[in-house]
């Protein structure tokens, strides 16, 4: 090996050994289980079952941290990744969205999903969260229903006189 090469690769392993000592945040705040979109939707909907295997872990506050989200620069991919994710949606804190924001929210879901946007790169890493044709449907069933009831809820109510 050349004498370059060595001095590279020996600055290379000081800086991945120093990068360790920069730790992210990878805290999951407390969640309040009357706030989730389980309280909202309802534990056995087919919806919950799918977010939560397949969103959760950037989506909620019971993000599940594995080993190598210790390691930099992993970690603080994965952490920004999770804040990033936790900013557009948080399942675990759905009750704090307006019924409006939860039917636009629901639909960018469905859309996100239907173009492959979701689950992104993670779910190299964890297959399981592969989102097959059938959980893309029931996201998107999920928002068309939403937005079906919010249309009903708008629509003019009429009354009968006696």
């Amino acid at each position: 090996m050349s004498k370059r090469l060595k001095q590279a690769a020996v600055v290379f392993v000081v800086v991945l050994a120093a990068a360790q000592f920069i730790r992210p945040d990878r805290t999951n705040p407390p969640t309040d289980a009357s706030r989730t979109i389980d309280a909202h939707v309802g534990t056995g909907s087919e919806l919950v079952a799918v977010l939560g295997r397949a969103c959760s872990d950037c989506h909620s506050n019971a993000t599940v941290w594995p080993w190598y989200s210790q390691v930099a620069p992993v970690s603080w991919l994965m952490a920004y990744g999770v804040t990033k994710g936790r900013q557009a949606v948080n399942f675990s804190e759905w009750a704090a969205y307006s019924p409006e924001q939860r039917r636009i929210l629901l639909a960018m879901s469905c859309d996100d999903a239907t173009h492959g946007k979701m689950p992104g790169a993670y779910a190299l890493l964890h297959p399981e969260m592969q989102l097959s044709a059938k959980d893309v449907e029931t996201i998107c069933v999920a928002a068309r229903q939403t937005a079906a009831s919010a249309a009903m809820d708008s629509a003019p109510q009429f009354r009968r006189e006696r």
